[in-house]
């Protein structure tokens, strides 16, 4: 029964958030409530004490966040993302054992945090650590949202192609 629902997501891939939107509601929403109705029925047919009805219980009292990815095109239909990015974190907690004291263990923190960030945005975090250590000092406190790594992939991009441009125009 979930497989559809991944079929829809692979043909939305490439979509923009409001076309992934567009999509997922009128294929997936049917999907979901086919989905809904077999559910409420096993329920009717299995005894409480079966696993399967802790299964369907479970399903049916999570419902709106099971389907949350039907209201907005940005969100994606499953938290892949987020359960690799959390094996980092537990892979990493033997290592944060040995950051010698809080303010080690908050500053490990914070790299990891910018690393992980820097991954989910192709950036490569030595390149943008770079930058940042570099640049850090003389940036204004107003100025720190473009140090971000999403917004510093912007303005890089922005740079690269007004390059671009410019090395078109030379002789």
């Amino acid at each position: 029964m979930l497989r559809p629902l991944f079929a829809i997501e692979n043909q939305a891939r490439e979509a923009s958030a409001s076309e992934r939107l567009e999509i997922r509601q009128k294929q997936s929403v049917p999907v979901l409530a086919e989905l809904r109705q077999k559910l409420l029925v096993w329920k009717e047919q299995l005894i409480p004490q079966h696993p399967m009805a802790d299964a369907v219980n479970y399903t049916l009292n999570h419902w709106a966040e099971l389907n949350i990815f039907c209201s907005d095109g940005a969100v994606p239909i499953d938290n892949n993302v987020s359960e690799r990015e959390m094996k980092r974190v537990v892979l990493n907690r033997k290592n944060s054992l040995f950051v010698g004291n809080p303010r080690g263990g908050r500053t490990f923190a914070i790299l990891a945090s910018l690393t992980s960030t820097c991954r989910r945005h192709q950036i490569d975090p030595q390149l943008y650590l770079t930058q940042l250590l570099m640049n850090l000092p003389q940036t204004k406190l107003s100025e720190l949202d473009a140090w971000l790594p999403d917004q510093w992939k912007l303005q890089q991009a922005a740079r690269s192609e007004a390059l671009n441009r410019v090395a078109s125009l030379a002789p």
